[in-house]
């Protein structure tokens, strides 16, 4: 007699679906919020809607159905994004804060799972009560992800690319652990919450234009790209069944490693690198701050964004909406590049310039943008730099 799962086997297949779902949830949040103009209010409730439907029919299967599991794990993916997004830009919450929070309620779900079931381990989920201390994991590990790789890239100014750098690895660093003894649960958690930041990475690089250091695919591409790869591999362990687990109703041996200890070592280890990385350059953008905030220039030197912001006027204009699109993803590009240095300057200049630009960015990026809203929106963010730098 065998117990069967209600997910897969981790395997290499695990993984390569969990990175795509991963991406997949950073451009389609940002492409159904901007592209379509859903905002991120808007998009949550759909999302949530989705994933509410969706965990209801897996929840009701008596075993893992790939189809449906990876389902659940994409909108787990946008909804996870959009909590955190409507914390940072909706309700101008610190990432600090929300990397905290995230993390303290992940651990306690730890906690009480580990209490309940004795177990971490996802090879193990069979019952009504490990599924739900399962999904809700998985959320928290998105929403945690998706709060502390925006706090690496923007926050601290590192950048996607060298932030996804920095995670891949730890991953690495994890995953050499796991063969020298590291026990496979605690590696396996470390490695699923770190791919959140490691997939964003992927879709902003991939996403972003080619004038960036992107390959210009766009947001809708990219998430057409790996929601077809996606499926694509999902058809594949469907026919092959290659990713099934088939649970003995005899208990497992218990491993002779202490994984109590070893995950108290390696939670400090991360929380000393991370607070002194955090700390020092900290450090670095508070005193490039200051050497840069004049009186007249409270946000420094912000001609730049003018000269985006008159060029994408001119391109509305003369209707051109191609260039006004390049324009927008240049603007976004450019501003969150700043936000590290800038927001330490001044945080309440520096929301009234972001919201100003975020609906720039929505009148821009819109289905059927409308010429004189779009103008409107360009002409309130000349207003704002021109408020903000004036030097004498």
């Amino acid at each position: 007699m065998t117990k069967l799962s209600k997910v897969p086997a981790v395997t290499v297949f695990f993984w390569v679906i969990k990175v795509l779902c991963t991406t997949v949830g950073e451009t389609a949040s940002d492409y159904l919020n901007v592209n379509l103009g859903l905002g991120l209010s808007g998009t949550a409730v759909a999302a949530g809607a989705c994933l509410l439907v969706a965990l209801a029919v897996q929840f009701k299967l008596d075993r893992y159905q790939p189809a449906i599991y990876w389902l659940v794990v994409v909108l787990v993916s946008v909804f996870g994004t959009l909590v955190t997004d409507i914390l940072t830009d909706s309700l101008h919450f610190p990432l600090e804060w929300s990397t905290i929070i995230f993390s303290v309620a992940l651990g306690l779900t730890f906690v009480a799972w580990y209490l309940k079931e004795g177990t971490l381990s996802i090879h193990s989920v069979f019952t009504r009560r490990r599924e739900l201390f399962y999904w809700l994991a998985i959320l928290f590990t998105f929403a945690l992800g998706t709060a502390t790789g925006d706090l690496v890239a923007e926050q601290l100014g590192v950048g996607y690319l060298n932030t996804g750098l920095l995670v891949l690895s730890i991953v690495a660093a994890a995953a050499v652990a796991w063969r020298l003894g590291l026990d496979p649960v605690l590696a396996f958690w470390i490695a699923y919450i770190l791919t959140r930041p490691l997939g964003a990475s992927l879709g902003d690089y991939l996403s972003q234009p080619a004038s960036e250091g992107g390959l210009g695919l766009g947001a809708a591409a990219t998430s057409a790209i790996f929601l077809s790869a996606i499926l694509a591999v999902v058809v594949y362990l469907a026919v092959t069944r290659k990713d099934r687990i088939e649970i003995p109703d005899a208990p497992a041996a218990k491993s002779g490693s202490r994984p109590g200890l070893q995950a108290g070592v390696v939670v400090a280890v991360l929380l000393a690198l991370g607070i002194t990385g955090y700390v020092v350059r900290s450090a670095q953008l508070e005193a490039r701050a200051a050497a840069s905030t004049s009186v007249d220039r409270p946000l420094g030197d912000l001609s730049a964004f003018r000269a985006i912001a008159r060029d994408m006027t001119q391109a509305v204009e003369a209707a051109d909406w191609t260039r006004a699109k390049s324009g927008a993803s240049a603007l976004e590009v450019a501003w969150d590049a700043a936000q590290a240095q800038l927001q330490r300057m001044s945080p309440a200049k520096w929301t009234v310039m972001d919201d100003a630009i975020d609906v720039v960015l929505r009148q821009a990026r819109a289905t059927s943008p409308n010429a004189s809203t779009a103008a409107a929106a360009l002409q309130a963010l000349t207003a704002v730099i021109d408020t903000l730098d004036h030097p004498k």
